[in-house]
């Protein structure tokens, strides 16, 4: 039995570095979708950090990984670091999203010169 959504992921798509735990339910991409939709930007993190450590690695597909980091930009928009990390996933995994690549490192970019303006004085 799993509490987590990294042990849901593990058990659902397996784990390049870990083996799956035992568990004894019936696991469908479908139902973990639904538990990803509503995760919240730290159980998100922690599953693509526990997962694919180097960003490039582990067992998750790529929609599910453009899934998290969509859903992470929606639950943290002004966090340049994690804009650029998913533009570089999706730079890693196919040119088909180069484009989006390109308007979040763009973001990202106008995000950190926004964080060194000065502000009112």
């Amino acid at each position: 039995m799993h509490t987590t959504l990294t042990e849901h992921a593990r058990c659902v798509f397996g784990d390049e570095y870990r083996p799956a735990p035992p568990c004894d339910r019936e696991h469908d991409e479908g139902s973990f979708v639904e538990l990803l939709t509503f995760a919240d930007a730290g159980e998100i993190l922690a599953m693509l950090r526990e997962l694919c450590p180097q960003l490039a690695d582990g067992y998750l597909p790529v929609r599910i990984r453009n899934l998290a980091y969509r859903l992470l930009l929606l639950q943290r928009p002004e966090d340049p670091g994690l804009t650029r990390e998913a533009a570089l996933s999706l730079h890693l995994h196919g040119p088909d999203w180069d484009g989006i690549a390109a308007e979040l490192h763009a973001r990202a970019d106008a995000l950190e010169a926004a964080e060194h303006r000065p502000g009112p004085e």
